[in-house]
């Protein structure tokens, strides 16, 4: 009813003021009402996009921090790598000029140790050789002492063995000597 009889008094009666109509109170009321929302609303999302803004600056620079870290974190493996490659190829060279250096020791000294045994062997056949010369020469002498003595024995009596017995004795001292 009060919308019908709002509407009678102003279809038929002359114009009030807009500001005695209903309509522009509400208007009024709702633009003071969203106006004193809106600084507390405005305020709310403001603080809480600002707060966004930086957690999503404060996580672009902790990311772009562990990006530097981890490219840093890479590049000292690399080197540690290289580095490790390199050593690795040092301690290889160094083992096969030790392995060259060692074989080429051992080879000399088997070729010492040959020649030290061969001439040992020589040495001792020699040796042998000498003894045998030396025996032979030692059973030879004895064989011909034995021979001449059998022989002087059974041809040489008398004067003549007297006489060989006396140049004997002379030719001793020079004979000794």
């Amino acid at each position: 009813m009060i919308i019908s009889t709002a509407y009678a008094a102003t279809s038929g009666a002359a114009a009030a003021p807009f500001w005695h109509a209903p309509t522009f109170w509400v208007a009024v009321s709702f633009v003071i009402l969203v106006g004193m929302l809106f600084k507390p609303v405005w305020g709310f999302a403001t603080k809480t996009l600002d707060e966004k803004i930086a957690e999503i600056q404060s996580r672009i620079e902790e990311a772009t921090l562990l990006r530097e870290e981890a490219q840093n974190l890479l590049a000292a493996t690399k080197r540690k790598l290289t580095e490790a490659e390199k050593e690795g190829e040092d301690i290889i060279a160094t083992a096969r000029d030790e392995a060259q250096s060692l074989r080429q020791r051992m080879t000399d000294d088997l070729e010492a140790s040959l020649k030290r045994r061969e001439k040992q062997a020589v040495d001792r056949i020699a040796q042998a050789e000498a003894d045998a010369t030396s025996e032979v020469r030692a059973i030879a002498a004895d064989l011909a002492i034995d021979a001449t003595r059998t022989l002087l024995a059974d041809e040489v009596q008398g004067d003549k063995a007297a006489s060989l017995i006396d140049d004997a004795i002379q030719d001793l001292p020079s004979k000794l000597n």
